[in-house]
């Protein structure tokens, strides 16, 4: 299979510095605030953004270091396939995350609930349209009955290399 490559069109800015200690999903972040600088030549690509509540930020990881098909998730101590896990050590390291849109200035967009390490390389964006998701009910496999403690997980070391 041929090699694919991404190039960055902007870079996400954010309180945490590091991963260690940060929240681990989106609905975990609260209020935290950040912002999203997207280059000057993709300014035109932001039209019409701002009457979407939220967007989806897909990102490259670039702190994540090779990969393991097992991992121990946070909110887990069983090894879990990498797969049915939204783990950050993943093959092609490729992170999504959800967060509200606050406001547009020019090439910057200010957002809340972020989840993200300062400086992360944005690689696209898009705007969440919940009902061009699939509608519940849900299965959440091994998360199933886990998932209230996300508000209180935060990142620890475990996927460094």
């Amino acid at each position: 299979m041929e090699t694919i490559s991404y190039r960055p069109i902007g870079v996400i800015h954010s309180p945490f510095r590091e991963p260690q200690g940060m929240p681990i999903q989106p609905a975990a972040a609260g209020g935290a605030e950040g912002a999203v600088e997207i280059l000057p030549e993709f300014r035109d690509g932001l039209k019409d953004l701002e009457g979407f509540s939220h967007l989806v930020l897909i990102y490259h990881l670039h702190l994540s270091q090779g990969f393991s098909l097992l991992v121990k998730p946070f909110l887990d101590d069983e090894p879990r396939g990498v797969f049915a896990t939204r783990a950050p050590r993943r093959p092609n390291a490729i992170g999504l995350s959800v967060v509200r849109l606050v406001a547009i200035d020019a090439t910057t967009l200010r957002v809340r609930e972020l989840d993200i390490v300062d400086g992360t390389p944005l690689l696209d964006l898009k705007p969440y349209i919940p009902e061009a998701n699939p509608k519940g009910p849900y299965s959440l496999g091994w998360l199933e009955g886990k998932t209230r403690e996300l508000s209180s997980a935060r990142s620890d070391d475990r996927f460094k290399e």
